[in-house]
């Protein structure tokens, strides 16, 4: 069985490889548009991963961690408020830009990538903090999962802006080092030099108010929660997902 740490660069190195196939066909293509690009299984159940994840597990460990520092005031609830009504703010911004604006303006390429290139150093970050081969596995999956499409889409609206090819190119390409580069701080913090500081559970409740938000409303009227939940076939798989996590719980 491989130790935690040469899974996490097992799934970095694969996560990588992934973000990277995924973005090369639009490119390639000169993709303009991602209404195609639909995965209901796949991205009900991370939805339920995700949501099970920041409540089960980081948001309990980074409070647990703030009570042992001696912090009693809920530390790790502000965060994750704080951070998913951050993520919520530039995603109607984004949307503002995106309706006043010309599609192809670069303002809106620009504000998407460095949005999703955070949410991509907080799930990253997530994976490297994870100390259990289940848990790791089962972030891994959820990161998986939300990161083809995700991907893809930020490729599509790169090659819609009026940027150059080559500028566009190497906005994607720092894309795609986000997540390996979040799981290696996650562990560094996690298990390096820094362990036992407070940016643990800084990073923990930061980590999961990102999954909440990636849970919940991430992408506004399209997310999973508002498209999807009156569909009941589709909505079982977010419990399911969320069940999973719940019983990830018991061994960790």
């Amino acid at each position: 069985m491989l130790s935690a740490s040469s899974l996490k660069i097992l799934f970095g190195f694969i996560i990588f490889i992934v973000i990277i196939m995924a973005g090369w066909y639009p490119f390639k293509k000169r993709i303009r548009d991602d209404k195609h690009i639909d995965f209901p299984i796949g991205e009900t159940l991370a939805t339920g991963v995700f949501l099970g994840a920041a409540l089960l597990h980081m948001l309990p460990e980074s409070s647990s961690l703030f009570k042992i520092m001696g912090y009693q005031y809920p530390f790790a609830f502000i965060i994750a408020g704080a951070v998913f009504l951050i993520f919520l703010w530039f995603e109607h911004l984004g949307k503002e830009l995106y309706h006043h604006d010309n599609a192809d303006h670069p303002a809106f390429a620009i504000l998407a990538w460095a949005m999703l290139s955070v949410h991509s150093v907080m799930l990253g970050a997530a994976l490297g903090l994870a100390h259990h081969n289940s848990m790791i596995i089962m972030l891994f999956l959820a990161i998986i999962t939300h990161k083809w499409a995700e991907s893809f889409a930020i490729a599509v609206q790169l090659n819609k802006s009026s940027m150059s090819t080559n500028q566009s190119m190497i906005f994607f390409l720092l894309f795609s080092f986000m997540t390996p580069v979040g799981i290696y701080f996650g562990w560094y913090f996690g298990h390096g030099v820094e362990t036992h500081s407070i940016f643990d559970p800084i990073l923990l409740a930061a980590s999961a108010g990102t999954f909440l938000y990636l849970g919940t409303l991430h992408g506004l009227e399209r997310c999973v929660m508002v498209e999807r939940c009156c569909n009941l076939r589709d909505f079982s798989f977010v419990i399911i997902g969320f069940l999973l996590m719940a019983s990830v719980a018991i061994y960790v």
